[in-house]
């Protein structure tokens, strides 16, 4: 192939032709004026690499709170009174159907229902109200805001290829995150910060590995993977520059390592010494910008009252719900919150107890602060882990204390905001909160319906590689309008 009929030349040539438009005074204020108006509308700055959304975004960005070891939705959302009746009664073969059990309780010789022993108590919505537990009252106060779907479902039953499903679209690794999607079809609304970052809270219970995949690009351009803030010391690692580096020496020493960069460029067309060149800029900025973010002096006493006692603790699910708000306020398109510890195969009560109190008070304070700050309307809040537990008990059951297995069967999220319909209940499980029996929702589907809250049509999101057009419901998933408001 001649290098005039090489693609990445010609777009290399695209590519000064319209820098050369964009030049001089008026160029630059143009560009910044559409610029303004973009963002300001939810379509991100033009030239967003996946080219902006498709129509009109109900959602301009996300705040996905993942629970990570999936909680137990017979103890939290799925009331089933009929179950006190089958204490310590094995499932029946009905209900199960010969469904696959993991590893950890395949070799049990009973599987013994084991009723929730939370009280759970009925609570106003835009319905005819939703029953909810004792665990989690401050969320339940706000149960009008929000959409519980408990027709879930997914493919995976262990826990690193059922959360690589929810993050990506595939149980196979590899693939980009959802947040990394919405960074390529969106777009920066802030310059100064990372379009995705991710926050992580260690929990009180049996956490699983958590890996940096999760939030990775995959084959997207890795200025879309997510940037993790840490939740002690520097927020981010080298935020501070060493002792005797100026600033000016700092951005001399990056305009030279720039120009080296761009020359190999030049040289070699790899899109991702561009990437390098925009992370050391990122970063650049972010020296600035992240200590301005993390300094909560501008936040009244009231606000912090609001998310709770924890909020002054660094890394606590608290501080990083209140974290993700300042994040959103500021262009953030996408912000990843991961509380660790639900996995509770024995000791479930004990354990959900201390889970609910971390996560409670501040997961209902987010959604009321960005309801009063008026950024909510736009900002779609998704709740969830990566499946269900069981009914039956794990090990020794007891009046007091049991454990729940995997169960990929059924599960319960919620939604709030950016167009979701708030104060419904969607989909219905068996009595055994086994079975979905209405209004089945797979991961492909909860996808497909948040990208479409964002403005895309999730059959045009796509980015080529390997000769072919990927995207993240892959070749699955249809919106479920059912839950749009």
């Amino acid at each position: 192939m001649s290098e005039a009929h090489d693609p990445s030349r010609l777009e290399l040539t695209r590519r000064r032709f319209f820098r050369a438009c964009a030049g001089g005074v008026s160029g630059a204020l143009g560009a910044a004026a559409l610029g303004n108006l973009f963002a300001r509308d939810g379509y991100g700055m033009p030239g967003a690499p996946g080219g902006g959304p498709h129509f009109r975004p109900k959602a301009k960005r996300v705040i996905y709170m993942h629970m990570e070891g999936a909680p137990s939705q017979l103890d939290l959302f799925d009331h089933k009174p009929e179950l006190a009746k089958y204490y310590d009664v094995d499932l029946p073969d009905s209900i199960r159907q010969g469904q696959r059990l993991t590893t950890m309780t395949s070799g049990q010789q009973r599987f013994p229902c084991a009723p929730s022993i939370f009280e759970f108590k009925r609570y106003a919505n835009q319905q005819d109200g939703v029953m909810l537990s004792e665990l989690i009252p401050h969320t339940a106060a706000i149960a009008d805001r929000l959409c519980f779907v408990h027709s879930m479902h997914t493919d995976a039953i262990n826990h690193e290829p059922a959360i690589t499903f929810f993050q990506t679209g595939t149980q196979q690794p590899g693939r980009p995150s959802f947040g990394s999607w919405i960074s390529y079809g969106l777009g920066s609304a802030n310059e100064n910060l990372p379009t995705f970052v991710v926050l992580i809270t260690q929990g009180l219970g049996n956490m699983q590995a958590l890996s940096a995949r999760f939030w990775g690009s995959g084959f997207l351009p890795g200025e879309h993977q997510g940037c993790r803030m840490r939740g002690s010391g520097d927020p981010v690692l080298y935020l501070g520059d060493p002792a005797g580096v100026s600033r000016p020496d700092r951005r001399r020493m990056l305009d030279l390592v720039g120009a080296l960069n761009r020359r190999e460029a030049e040289r070699s067309l790899d899109p991702e010494v561009e990437t390098r060149i925009a992370q050391y800029e990122m970063a650049y900025r972010m020296q600035a910008s992240v200590p301005e973010l993390t300094d909560l002096s501008d936040e009244d006493e009231a606000t912090l009252e609001l998310y709770g006692p924890d909020v002054r603790k660094a890394g606590s699910f608290a501080a990083n719900c209140l974290m993700a708000r300042r994040l959103v306020e500021r262009g953030v398109r996408f912000v990843q919150l991961y509380m660790r510890g639900w996995d509770a195969h024995n000791n479930l009560p004990r354990e959900i107890r201390a889970q609910c109190a971390a996560v409670d008070q501040p997961q209902a304070a987010l959604i009321l602060d960005l309801e009063r700050r008026g950024l909510l309307e736009d900002t779609l809040v998704l709740w969830g882990g990566e499946f269900g537990r069981t009914v039956y008990s794990q090990g020794q059951l007891s009046e007091a204390n049991y454990g729940r297995d995997h169960h990929p069967r059924c599960f319960t999220i919620w939604m709030a905001g950016g167009g979701v319909q708030p104060g419904i209940t969607f989909g219905r499980t068996d009595d055994f909160s086994y079975n979905i029996v209405e209004d089945p929702v797979d991961v492909h589907d909860l996808h497909a319906t948040l990208l479409h809250l964002l403005g895309f049509d999730h059959e045009r999101l796509v980015y080529r590689f390997q000769g072919r057009g990927m995207r993240l419901t892959d070749v699955f998933g249809r919106v479920r309008h059912e839950l749009l408001a």
